[in-house]
This record gives C-alpha cells, sequence and structure tokens, in this order.
C-alpha cells in the first residue's frame, strides 16, 4: 500500500509540472504569436498554441531527478539517452509546427536519433519473435536497420493519428497504461516509474486538450513536438521491453498495444497509394476522421476510438498472460487489420454504416442540428410559430426561421420552417431532438401534407446523397442548389436564448409571440 501512494504521488507531481509548464509556455506561445493557425487539411476555426509537448518534455527531464529522491533505490540512469533523444525529437517537432520543415528532414533526424537509441543505449529489435511455426525470426545483421525503420514509422503513426482535440493524448494514454501493466508484472521497476511519470505528462496535457463541459474546445495542441516525442518513447518502451531473455512481453503484444494507430495509419497509406498519391499526403480519411463524416461529435469519436484501443489492447495484454502462440496472435492481428482496410479502403462504404450506428445508439449528433417543419401555407406561419414557442424547451439557444419554396410542384403549401439549436457548448443529443421532433409532429397531426423530419447539415463531406461516383464538384454544386432555397429567410427570430428562462432572448432578437408575418 505504501508503493502505491509513493506512485500516485509521483504521478500526480508530474501531472502538475505538466500542467504548469504548458499553462506557461501558452502564454509565451501566444505573446510571440507562434500558434497552429486553422486552413488547408486542419478542423480547428481558432489559432491555437501547440505547446502539447512541453508538459511531456518536462516531466521526462524532472522523472529522472525526481526519482532518486522519492526512490532511492531506483536510479534512471541507463535512460538518459531517451532524454537526448527526446530532446532532439521535441526541438525537431518545435521547429516543424514554427516553419513546417520538409519530411525527408524530419525522417532523417528520427533515423539518426533512432541509431543513438542503438548505439548509446542499447535497444534495439533483434527478434520479431515466433511469428511463424519452428523458431523464431532472428533478425540478425538487418537488426539495426530494421529498429531504425520500426521506430521512424511508429513516430509517424503516432503524429498522423492526431487529427481531432482528445485523440492522440487518450490513445497514448491507453498505450502507456497498458506498457506499465506489463513492466508492473515484469517487476522492472525503471521502466514502471518512467512510464507513470510520461502519463502524469499526458493527463496534464488532456486537461488542455480534451473537450468537457467546461472546455469546449481544445486549447492546447500536442504539435509535432509532442507526437514525435511520444511516439519515440514508446518505440522505445515496446522494443526495450519485447526483447532479451527477460523480455516483459513478446513482440507481437506491441502491435495490439499499439494497435489503433498502427492499423489506420498503414490503412491510409495504402488507401493513398491505391490512388497513386503519395502516402504522405495529408487527407481526412482517418478513422477519427469517417467517424465524424458519419456525424458523431468529437468527443464520442475520441471515446469510442479509446475503448477499440482498450479491447486490443486488453486482447494483447490476455494473449500474453495466457502464453497464446505468438503466430496466432499476430494472424489475428492481420484478420483485423485486413477487415479495417476492406471497410475503410472506400469510404462511402463505411460511413453510412457508421450513421446508422450512431442513429442506432442515440448519441449526440454534429450533423443533426434542429427540426425540418415543411410544407404549408403561408398562412398558417403564425400558428406553427406559436406552436414552435411552446415546444421548445429550456436548455438550448435555438434559431427559428421561415422559408419560402418556389418549387411550383408545392403550389400553395410553399412555406417552411426550422428550428436551428446553435452553439458548441450547449448541443442537443439526437435523443433530445428526436423528442422535440415527435412532440411537433403530434401537435401538427392531422394537417395533410407537412413534414416534420430532423433537420441535417448538409456538406459536400457527408451528405447522405453523395456516393463515390460523385465529383466534388458536382457535390458542391448539390450543395450550393440546395442551400440557396434558405439563404435568405423570410422569417428569422435569429438566435433565442432558452437556457434557464424560455421567454429571454438575446438582444437584437425579434419577439416569435408577435413575429412580423408581413414580411413573408
Amino acid at each position: 500500500m505504501e508503493k502505491v501512494v509513493s506512485i500516485s504521488l509521483f504521478f500526480g507531481i508530474c501531472v502538475f509540472i505538466s500542467i504548469v509548464t504548458i499553462r506557461i509556455a501558452m502564454s509565451l506561445m501566444g505573446h510571440f504569436g507562434i500558434l497552429d493557425q486553422p486552413g488547408g487539411h486542419k478542423q480547428h476555426d481558432i489559432s491555437t498554441p501547440f505547446t502539447g509537448g512541453f508538459g511531456v518534455f518536462a516531466v521526462l527531464i524532472a522523472a529522472i531527478y525526481l526519482t532518486p529522491r522519492y526512490f532511492p533505490d531506483i536510479s534512471l540512469h541507463p535512460l538518459h539517452v531517451m532524454a537526448l533523444g527526446g530532446a532532439i525529437l521535441f526541438a525537431t517537432g518545435l521547429a516543424d509546427d514554427i516553419w513546417n520543415l520538409n519530411f525527408r528532414t524530419r525522417f532523417f533526424i528520427q533515423g539518426l536519433v533512432a541509431m543513438l537509441m542503438i548505439v548509446l543505449g542499447g535497444v534495439e529489435l533483434q527478434s520479431l519473435g515466433q511469428l511463424a511455426l519452428g523458431n523464431g525470426i532472428k533478425l540478425g545483421v538487418w537488426a539495426a536497420p530494421f529498429t531504425v525503420f520500426a521506430t521512424v514509422g511508429l513516430i509517424n503513426a503516432f503524429n498522423m493519428i492526431d487529427g481531432i482535440d482528445g485523440i492522440s493524448g487518450s490513445l497514448a494514454f491507453i498505450s502507456l497504461g497498458f506498457v506499465a501493466l506489463v513492466a508492473g508484472f515484469a517487476g522492472n521497476n525503471v521502466y514502471l516509474l518512467l512510464i507513470i511519470a510520461v502519463m502524469g505528462g499526458v493527463a496534464g496535457f488532456l486537461y488542455f486538450n480534451l473537450r468537457y463541459p467546461s472546455n469546449s474546445r481544445a486549447r492546447v495542441f500536442l504539435g509535432d513536438n509532442g507526437s514525435m516525442l511520444l511516439g519515440f518513447v514508446l518505440a522505445w518502451l515496446f522494443i526495450a521491453l519485447s526483447q532479451g531473455e527477460q523480455r516483459a512481453m513478446t513482440p507481437v503484444t506491441a502491435l495490439w498495444l499499439f494497435g489503433v494507430p498502427l492499423i489506420d495509419t498503414i490503412g491510409v497509406m495504402l488507401r493513398r497509394l491505391s490512388m497513386g498519391k503519395s502516402p504522405f499526403c495529408a487527407d481526412r480519411n482517418h478513422l477519427h476522421h469517417l467517424f465524424i463524416r458519419a456525424g458523431f461529435r468529437v468527443n464520442d469519436t475520441v471515446w469510442i476510438i479509446s475503448l477499440v484501443q482498450t479491447g486490443l489492447g486488453a486482447i494483447g495484454i490476455a494473449g500474453l498472460l495466457l502464453a497464446v502462440p505468438e503466430y496466432l496472435m499476430f494472424g489475428l492481428f492481420l484478420v483485423i487489420f485486413a477487415a479495417y482496410f476492406y471497410f475503410t479502403v472506400q469510404p462511402w462504404r463505411v460511413v453510412p454504416a457508421l450513421r446508422r450506428a450512431n442513429l442506432a445508439l442515440g448519441l449526440p449528433s454534429a450533423h443533426a442540428h434542429g427540426v425540418f417543419i415543411g410544407h404549408f401555407p403561408k398562412a398558417a406561419s403564425r400558428e406553427i410559430l406559436a406552436i414552435l414557442r411552446n415546444e421548445l424547451g429550456c436548455l438550448h439557444d435555438y434559431r427559428i426561421s421561415l422559408h419560402r419554396n418556389n418549387h411550383k410542384a408545392l403550389a400553395a403549401s410553399n412555406t417552411y420552417g426550422m428550428v436551428e439549436i446553435v452553439g458548441n457548448e450547449n448541443e442537443a443529443s439526437l435523443g433530445e431532438i428526436r423528442r422535440l421532433m415527435a412532440r411537433i409532429k403530434l401537435r401538427l397531426d392531422g394537417r395533410p401534407g407537412v413534414q416534420v423530419r430532423l433537420l441535417m447539415q448538409r456538406t459536400k463531406e457527408h451528405d447522405r446523397r453523395d456516393t463515390g461516383a460523385v465529383t466534388d464538384e458536382r457535390a458542391e454544386q448539390v450543395v450550393r442548389n440546395r442551400e440557396g432555397e434558405r439563404r435568405k429567410p423570410q422569417y428569422n427570430t435569429e438566435i433565442y436564448s432558452t437556457v434557464g428562462d424560455k421567454s429571454r432572448t438575446k438582444p437584437g432578437a425579434a419577439q416569435v409571440q408577435d413575429p412580423p408575418l408581413s414580411i413573408i
């Protein structure tokens, strides 16, 4: 129990160091204007400091000096080479964040650091384990080149998974947690304490990067400085703990503990090659992008992918503890990868399935953001608005608007309304929107031809009527045509605030009780 308390205190100190370091770095980055700017393939809307790596690096360095104080019988001196390599990669990543280094330059420096790990740290991938029946696969003279290849690949795999708020930190924390279990089972206290320290650094970063009720968006990003550093630490741990006579795990176990980033990165790169593109060309076809396109919110995407990684890691640990043959574990891993690649090589096949899953689970939806009511005669507008006012709850900000559709087939019933839930902090769940829709349907029961359905956000990326055969140009035109009908509403209430008091409106908002129907 005393050891558990000491480790918990050690973890808490590392979290505190990480939070303080990141907060100071945020101020400095903001002062000098060194921020991650939105645009290109990046999805964020606000300039954000990429200071997550500062917290992880500070903890990594501090661990070497804190460990002798709290654990006098343990020395992290052999890991000074890891700190040196981490410092080089942290500086390289920070330079890349600021000046966008060429990928060849990054690969060259990553390769040099991998060689430092081999020559000075004595960490080398000499065997791949029993991946086939018979003797294990020894690398021999290929050990050093393969170690460099694996290290550089893992660093960049972790870098590529960093696409939405919270995903990279969450996956790193889960992988480190499983590696901590492995080190603990093997009695390797040196690596156990190092892992606990790095987990504390990641936890401090997640405090700023994860979305939660009081943090509606990431305040900092991990940046290349943090992703390259964490990727290197993970590569070192996987190799060091899976080699030698006193190894703590088999090499194939490492594949499971790093399952999601590895499977996703290899799958995406193979897909790019199959399309004649560079495997290093950034796009939005990673697993987390597919979830976003299917309507999952960022938070739910992070939790689901984290659960998947937890499941893969648990399988890897179970296989290790139950002594399942390595070739069977490797074969199962290949089957999972093949299934993933089959379903994601053409995103339009998996996105509809994910959308149906989102609907079935009733999770909050990023695309369903209100209710559509139409079509009805202009004369019924006042009554429809009164119904909407009475049925709207007191939990969200909303916008009500009326529009005219000039399509000839609609005849006199050419008016429709939209209730749009607005604001990021109080997003309505799909279940809440459906309940609102059901109440409106009940009130409008008996009106022939009036439809009440979910109001879906339409873009070329996730339009339900878009297929793989539709070109980007055609998809954009479809969206423009559809949006053109409601670009200029005939009646718009602006934004009504229903938080706490549904009669209260924001400054400048029109009053729904007496709408200016004469403008319709």
